[in-house]
């Protein structure tokens, strides 16, 4: 009796826990996760049970090319031999545990059968996901002032909120409120850590957004999509990030052209048609003076070249197995650390020259299998790998542009 009460009790379970609800509880489930200051470590704790099912299965298939992805992995570990003091170990411990879990999601959706987890469901969760981001980033341009304590930071030791890497995971803002126009512009940041970090994820979602769009028949959810690509204008003018501004850019055009060269007109009428409203929106009202200011405003540029210059002579001095981690600049005690400023110079300074041919090895063996056929899901994939590609040099996929790009 025992035993059939057991039995009936882990089917009810099963019943319950569909193959879909990682996902949920990432995506959907995100905002909670970033109020409570879990925002940045809640991917390596939800790959656990998605490992355990990935365990529980009898076969774990791969596709072609993900060795390329596990050699990453491996050289990545090994430059843990370069770490000289605990603050940086912890960090390499974090962004490690980041990599396997992005590794790990990849696993748990490519695992999936297209019964239990269709691409469709999928498309639906990033898409709303793109939704609370650009929510987030309204809500940062109306509530820019807003930081707040969670319950992570309080329970978290001094010495580790002592470091500002640390200290700004667990610490949420609405906006990075910043003034080289001459005047405050709220940097929208939430749900996410930095406005860089906000203006990457934008950028690869956007395309994904695009393809849940493309999936739908009119109705509500259409919609409102069709709503939120619009007002997705205002944060990302407001946010005054160029990356994102470039990356979305070179996208589109990419799209475009394809779109024009497979003969699908009404496709390529209907995305042209977006562009000319965005581009109405922006050029009519006060949005068109802060792309303009921006424009002329480099702001960061010789920082960024600075840092890219330090970054480069240490890369040469250990350029097989990097320094395992960022380091302080040794010519500005104000500047961020080496090797932060693009997932590029962060591989490269961190894990050497092999490690970052492999990173982006994977991610180009990725786009280059998904250029052709399939549907529309496919194409918009590839763009979003396309911008991806784009963003390494000056954006940061630590944690969630990654994970998002596993899922694509």
């Amino acid at each position: 009796m025992a035993e059939a009460v057991a039995t009936l009790s882990t089917s009810q379970v099963g019943a319950r826990l569909r193959p879909a609800w990682p996902l949920y509880v990432l995506l959907l489930g995100f905002p909670l996760w970033w109020v409570l200051g879990l925002g940045a470590i809640i991917w390596p704790v939800l790959a656990v049970p998605m490992l355990f099912s990935l365990i529980m299965r009898e076969r774990i298939t791969v596709p072609r090319g993900f060795g390329i992805w596990v050699l990453f992995l491996l050289w990545m570990l090994a430059s843990a031999s370069q770490l000289d003091v605990p603050q940086r170990g912890i960090i390499f411990i974090y962004r490690a545990a980041v990599y396997f879990s992005a590794t790990v999601l990849f696993l748990y959706v490519y695992n999936a059968s297209a019964e239990s987890l269709p691409t469709r469901r999928v498309l639906m969760l990033v898409a709303a996901f793109w939704m609370i981001a650009v929510t987030g980033g309204l809500l940062g341009i109306l509530f820019s002032q807003v930081s707040f304590r969670t319950p992570v930071e309080m329970l978290m030791p001094q010495g580790l909120l002592s470091n500002s890497f640390v200290y700004e995971l667990v610490h949420p803002r609405f906006a990075q409120v910043q003034e080289f126009l001459g005047y405050p512009v709220p940097r929208p940041t939430a749900p996410f850590v930095y406005t860089n970090e906000w203006g990457a994820n934008i950028a690869l979602l956007t395309p994904l957004a695009i393809a849940a769009w493309v999936q739908l028949r009119n109705g509500f959810r259409k919609t409102l999509i069709r709503v939120m690509l619009v007002a997705s204008v205002i944060p990302i003018v407001v946010s005054l990030n160029r990356g994102l501004w470039l990356g979305l850019s070179i996208g589109l055009v990419y799209a475009s052209f394809r779109l024009a060269a497979q003969g699908r007109g009404r496709a390529l009428g209907a995305m042209l048609a977006g562009l000319v409203i965005v581009a109405t929106l922006v050029l009519t009202t006060p949005l068109k003076d802060l792309v303009t200011e921006r424009l002329a405003t480099p702001h960061s540029n010789q920082g960024r070249l600075a840092l890219y210059q330090e970054a480069t002579e240490g890369i040469l001095e250990s350029p097989l197995v990097g320094f395992a981690a960022p380091r302080p600049s040794e010519r500005d005690a104000n500047a961020p650390s080496v090797g932060t400023h693009g997932q590029l110079w962060l591989v490269l300074f961190s894990h050497g020259i092999p490690a970052a041919a492999l990173f982006i090895g994977w991610f180009l063996y990725a786009f280059w299998r998904t250029r052709e056929g399939g549907s529309g899901t496919r194409f918009w994939t590839n763009v979003a790998l396309l911008i991806a590609l784009v963003q390494m040099p000056y954006y940061g996929m630590v944690p969630v542009p990654l994970h998002i790009l596993m899922i694509a």
